[in-house]
């Protein structure tokens, strides 16, 4: 369709003109930090827990996603609902970001769980980590606000939405099955569920961002500042890129909220930008190798003939 083609152009360019801006802003960081004259102090020790802390948060984002699942009175397996979130998890990095959760929601339903389930979890699942990503970011960057009031206002606003989550679920659900092109039902989902989901997903915010400034450490031999600022920086930077539709995986935009945000920080000339590079080649291999390794696994024991025996056996 013409109007499908216009919309697909407009997400390219905007997307090659955030990669440019990015890389733009990335090169100059680049160049005052080697005139500077620091020199990047690498603890691989530091990468590899900083790598760990993410892995962990993924168990997290699984385990959240399976007992929103199980609240609809369906089962799925672990090592299925790995599979399932690694795989669809690639969705990202393709043009709209509908594409992931069509795809969870997809091998949900040829796993075996219920359409209402497998489209109904996703969704869910989604929404409610957007909603405690932004009161994530609210609460732990307060002190960076001129009016601590405003930080408060705003995780208030966040909290309500969750509470009437399941009233304006159904009108997103309205909104998914258009863009799915399926049917896409949320019955009321239990109050318990909700909440648990919002748990799940505040904890993982909170496990990346103390990735992100080991990660820093990891590379800079220190991150200065506190915690909770990096938990803000990576979430915030993540959500921005997480939102602007036409970036796939967020390239670009996330690149360039984190090297405006790090610049409050107390690094070195140039360091932000470096910081956000690395940072984008680290949250992608954290994304795309297991995802990559269980679509091989799986595209092979699909591929792998049945066992059966042919004829009378004595």
């Amino acid at each position: 369709m013409p109007h499908n083609r216009w919309l697909r152009l407009i997400f390219i360019a905007l997307a090659v003109a955030a990669v440019w801006l990015a890389a733009r802003d990335i090169l100059a960081q680049w160049r005052e930090f080697a005139a500077s004259g620091y020199a990047l102090h690498v603890e691989p020790g530091l990468i590899a827990l900083s790598g760990g802390l993410v892995m962990v948060s993924y168990v997290v984002l699984i385990e959240t996603w399976r007992r929103t699942v199980m609240a609809w009175g369906e089962h799925l397996s672990w090592t299925t609902a790995a599979r399932i979130w690694f795989i669809s998890n690639l969705g990202r990095y393709l043009p709209g970001k509908v594409w992931q959760l069509g795809a969870m929601s997809a091998m949900a339903l040829k796993a075996g769980v219920s359409a209402v389930a497998a489209a109904g979890s996703a969704l869910v699942v989604n929404v409610v980590n957007v909603f405690a990503g932004f009161g994530v970011a609210a609460v732990t960057g307060a002190e960076h606000f001129e009016n601590r009031g405003t930080a408060v206002a705003i995780a208030i606003l966040l909290l309500a939405g969750l509470l009437a989550a399941p009233l304006f679920l159904p009108k997103l659900a309205q909104a998914a099955s258009v863009v799915l092109r399926r049917p896409v039902i949320v019955p009321k989902l239990p109050a318990l569920a909700l909440w648990s989901a919002a748990a799940g997903c505040i904890v993982a915010w909170c496990l990346y961002g103390i990735a992100f400034k080991l990660l820093v450490a990891g590379i800079l031999g220190s991150a200065p500042g506190d915690t909770a600022s990096y938990i803000a920086v990576f979430t915030g930077s993540y959500l921005v890129g997480y939102i602007a539709l036409f970036a796939p995986g967020g390239i670009g935009v996330r690149e360039t909220s984190l090297v405006v945000s790090l610049g409050r920080f107390a690094l070195p000339v140039g360091a932000p930008g470096i910081v956000a590079l690395s940072s984008r080649l680290w949250l992608t291999v954290l994304e795309i190798v297991p995802g990559v390794i269980w679509l091989a696994v799986s595209t092979i024991s699909s591929a792998r003939p049945s066992a059966r025996t042919d004829g009378p056996t004595s």
